[in-house]
């Protein structure tokens, strides 16, 4: 493809302060406070809700789990040796129906665990509310935790295992547990705060570099969204001040743009650039990331005008 010629004047684009340092500025200082004018779009909170009944519907099912099991355990008493029962024979199947049950239960719980997760990137709480902060981001593993604990006690207290049986069982609750409650809990959980001062940088940041290989992006004055080079049609169409503003990912959100365009795959023809394999995905986070904004009240892109002659 013939590279496009570039007929408005570059502005190259610097920013002296980190986002960190903006968001405390924009907050006269106090960087706990937050902006009150951000909030989940219709679309991003639906979906939220969406998201989170599903998350429930595996928790029960890993809970229910724990109830089947507690109650094979204590009133069936699978592993007396004069139980007899049509659906196991000895206190070896037993044993590897137990283990089912752990791994199952853990499977559910993360199951959900990923859900509750996804639902809080589109609707997350407030660091300024503590006690709801830390419950809503790490509810998964507090779940996993309810649905495992009870039961590895019984397993240990268990008079009827003998040592082997309580070992086995009881490594492989414990590793479960501690496997689904690291995949269920939130190191880094997003924040109204994150999203109102910062706009998502680190991740935008990401996914310019795997598109491009590198930090820069361009935009307008007048457009919303920022493009991935110069060559980009929407960034050379006719424009007030007819200019071309280029810098970073950082630089673009502090000139006010919400994200990067949804064109993807037709700036990386006009940029000259090789589509990734995963171009799909992340095109679907670049949605992700702009539904999880409100904007409506947002500036529109710029209106379509006639190309420059090349």
């Amino acid at each position: 493809m013939a590279e496009r010629k570039v007929t408005k004047k570059v502005v190259k684009v610097e920013v002296d302060e980190s986002p960190a340092e903006r968001a405390s500025s924009a907050n006269g200082g106090d960087d706990a406070a937050p902006r009150a004018d951000w909030k989940p779009s219709a679309e991003a909170k639906g979906q939220a809700t969406g998201l989170r009944w599903g998350a429930a519907a595996f928790w029960a099912g890993a809970l229910i789990g724990e109830g089947l099991a507690i109650y094979w355990l204590l009133w069936l008493e699978p592993f007396k040796p004069s139980v007899s029962a049509p659906w196991f024979q000895n206190s070896e199947t037993a044993l590897w129906l137990l283990l089912g049950m752990l791994v199952g239960i853990g499977l559910l719980a993360v199951a959900g665990s990923q859900l509750w997760k996804k639902a809080n990137r589109l609707d997350p709480a407030r660091r300024s509310e503590p006690a709801r902060f830390f419950v809503q981001n790490q509810l998964g593993a507090i779940i996993t935790m309810i649905a495992f604990l009870p039961l590895i006690i019984l397993i240990f207290l268990n008079k009827d295992m003998d040592g082997k049986q309580k070992g086995i069982a009881g490594a492989v609750g414990i590793v479960v547990l501690i496997v689904a409650t690291l995949l269920g809990a939130s190191f880094n959980p997003p924040s109204v705060e994150d999203y109102a001062n910062e706009g998502q940088i680190d991740e935008y940041t990401a996914i310019v570099q795997e598109l491009t290989g590198q930090d820069s992006v361009t935009w307008t004055a007048g457009g919303s969204v920022y493009h991935l080079c110069l060559e980009a049609s929407a960034v050379n169409r006719e424009s007030a001040d007819n200019a071309i503003y280029e810098g970073t990912v950082d630089a673009a959100h502090a000139d006010g743009k919400e994200g990067l365009t949804l064109q993807v795959e037709q700036e990386l023809g006009e940029c000259g650039l090789p589509e990734p394999e995963n171009l799909d995905e992340l095109e679907a986070e670049i949605r992700e990331l702009r539904d999880s904004v409100e904007q409506d009240n947002a500036p529109a892109e710029e209106a379509p005008a006639e190309e420059p002659t090349e």
